[in-house]
């Protein structure tokens, strides 16, 4: 009992000095945790006043040893400001730097570069030109014109273009003109009458099949007799000729599969005169080229050019004049050098020959300059129609026989800048059976055929031009052949020893376009009625002409023939009109294809 006592009091005793130590203990930890907090708020300087939130205390437990350590875990709060950071300002950093002074001695400078000899593997392919393709954003516009107007010497005018098609797949044109003059001379008249419509029609990307119907119709008279107090009519001194033709071809714009193109067409025509005279032209050509190894190509052409002329004055009536040929070749072409060679055997009626084909171009100095030489022989065709075209108030011819040329030709052309050009060649020439044209020896109103079987000339050829867009054009050309060793003829009678021609187109301004030409040539020989040679007077023929728009569909034009009014013969006995003035409108309209 008593030890029960004294165990409860054990306990009391115990109790009570817990109670009172626990309140110095816990004053101690307040005040270890206040001097943190205010060491930590003197380090960091705080721009807000802040106050520390009371700590609860916490109540002891009742059941607790008098000699257990207080493991319970302390919270601490830690109150801190915001802090801005800033940069210290620096020093800058001042340069008195001065530029040096010029040095005006040239260094010099010494390089040692190795030759390298290098051998390029690639062989570039050539350039070949090809169709330009039609913009299919451009609506194309069929472009339409006629050009009318009058001049002098009963001068009326004419000449109208018209346009067809879609510009892509088909593309049609046809023209028209007329042109007529009475000059003072009796008889001094002539007649120009013409008409064309040509077609391009595409099926496809690759084919092109082209075609074309003409018809002239020329009159004149000829009113060069001698003496002038004779007397004719109209109907005696006319000279008519009429041609109608027709031509088609076809053709590949680029080379098929097996590297071959080819462009065969065929001619028809048939002219007549009013004088019993006719005759028809049949030629068709087959022109084939085959290309391998990208640098070698073989070309060959087979040519049929089939003549039938009938007139009163004809041998036999009738003349038939065939010529075919075939032309087989090879050629060589690098983008420096071209070379073909090859001969043409050729058929003359019943005579053969072979002709020689062997051309070469070299381009030296980037491409700007390029020289040639070659050794042709080829064949001008004689025909009624094509003696017509030279001089027409010749007679009936009465043998037709071709001409078989031979040349011998070296020379250079090539471009200077981005505007000039330039051609010169020098040509050895030999002719056989050369038409020339005399008097007749009675009036010498007509001019009579007569061959000439053997002639030789050298010809120097020479051309020259600027050119920039579509502004500005001058061209310029010459011509001198000096003829030689006629073995039936005393000179090659009317054949012109020297000619020069000039071109000028300026488009001065957007509406303006002023235009010029010059001709110059040295006399012909000819045959008087005494059979002596003679020459013709030279002669120099220039015109000039001005064009302008005065509404937007509408131009005004003017025309100046022969301004210095020579009265010059390009063939004997035949006087030329003098100063001639044309004027008239021009009036253009369109219609844009489908």
């Amino acid at each position: 009992m008593n030890i029960k006592i004294f165990q409860v009091k054990r306990i009391l005793i115990f109790l009570l000095l817990i109670s009172f130590t626990a309140p110095g203990w816990s004053q101690k930890r307040t005040t270890k945790k206040a001097k943190k907090q205010t060491t930590q708020k003197k380090s960091t300087p705080a721009k807000k006043k802040t106050t520390a939130a009371p700590v609860k205390k916490k109540e002891a437990e009742p059941a607790v040893a008098e000699n257990e350590p207080d493991t319970m875990k302390q919270k601490t709060v830690v109150i801190t400001s915001s802090f801005k950071p800033s940069l210290r300002n620096a020093a800058k950093v001042n340069f008195s730097a001065a530029s040096p002074l010029p040095d005006s001695v040239l260094p010099t400078l010494q390089y040692n570069v190795p030759s390298q000899n290098l051998v390029f593997a690639y062989e570039p392919t050539t350039l070949k030109p090809v169709a330009l393709s039609i913009d299919s954003l451009v609506p194309w516009e069929n472009s339409n014109y006629i050009k009318a107007g009058f001049g002098n010497y009963s001068t009326p005018f004419l000449q109208a273009g018209f346009s067809f098609g879609d510009g892509k797949q088909t593309i049609i044109n046809a023209n028209v003109n007329h042109i007529s003059s009475k000059g003072k001379l009796p008889f001094q008249e002539y007649s120009k009458t013409g008409a064309e419509v040509i077609g391009i029609f595409n099926p496809n990307d690759n084919i092109e099949v082209n075609g074309k119907v003409y018809f002239d119709n020329n009159s004149q008279y000829q009113y060069g007799f001698l003496p002038d107090t004779l007397k004719y009519n109209k109907d005696d001194i006319r000279q008519r000729f009429t041609t109608f033709g027709i031509k088609a071809g076809l053709r590949n714009k680029q080379e098929n599969s097996f590297g071959i193109s080819y462009a065969p067409s065929i001619n028809f025509s048939a002219f007549n005169d009013n004088r019993n005279g006719k005759e028809t032209n049949l030629v068709v050509d087959a022109p084939l080229s085959k290309s391998f190894m990208k640098i070698f190509a073989f070309n060959l052409g087979v040519t049929a050019d089939i003549t039938s002329y009938k007139s009163d004055s004809a041998k036999g009536g009738t003349i038939n004049n065939n010529l075919f040929y075939v032309s087989p070749a090879v050629q060589y072409k690098t983008p420096n050098l071209k070379i073909v060679a090859g001969f043409t055997p050729a058929w003359d009626n019943s005579s053969f020959n072979m002709l020689p084909n062997f051309t070469l171009e070299s381009k030296i100095k980037d491409e700007k300059f390029i020289f040639m030489a070659g050794w042709k022989g080829y064949y001008n065709k004689t025909t009624y129609q094509y003696l017509a075209g030279i001089n027409p108030w010749l007679q009936h011819p009465t043998d037709l026989l071709n001409t078989k040329m031979n040349e011998f030709y070296a020379g250079f052309k090539g471009s200077a800048g981005s505007h000039f050009t330039y051609n010169a060649k020098v040509s050895y020439l030999k002719y056989n059976n050369q038409p020339l044209f005399v008097n007749d020896t009675i009036t010498g109103k007509s001019f009579q055929i007569v061959n000439e079987p053997d002639m030789k000339a050298i010809r120097l050829h020479g051309e020259i031009g600027y050119t920039e867009q579509e502004k500005f054009s001058l061209l310029a050309g010459a011509t001198l052949t000096q003829f030689s060793d006629l073995q039936v003829n005393e000179k090659a009678w009317g054949m012109l020893p020297l000619e020069v021609n000039g071109s000028l187109r300026w488009q001065l301004l957007k509406d303006l376009m002023i235009k010029g030409d010059v001709f110059f040539w040295d006399g012909a020989q000819y045959r008087n009625k005494v059979l002596q040679s003679q020459k013709l007077s030279a002669a120099m023929d220039m015109n000039a002409g001005v064009e302008f728009t005065v509404l937007p569909q509408l131009n005004v034009w003017v025309q100046f023939n022969n301004l210095f009014n020579n009265r010059y013969q390009r063939w004997n006995q035949y006087e030329v009109l003098g100063f001639n003035v044309l004027g008239g409108v021009v009036y253009s309209f369109g219609k844009s294809g489908k």
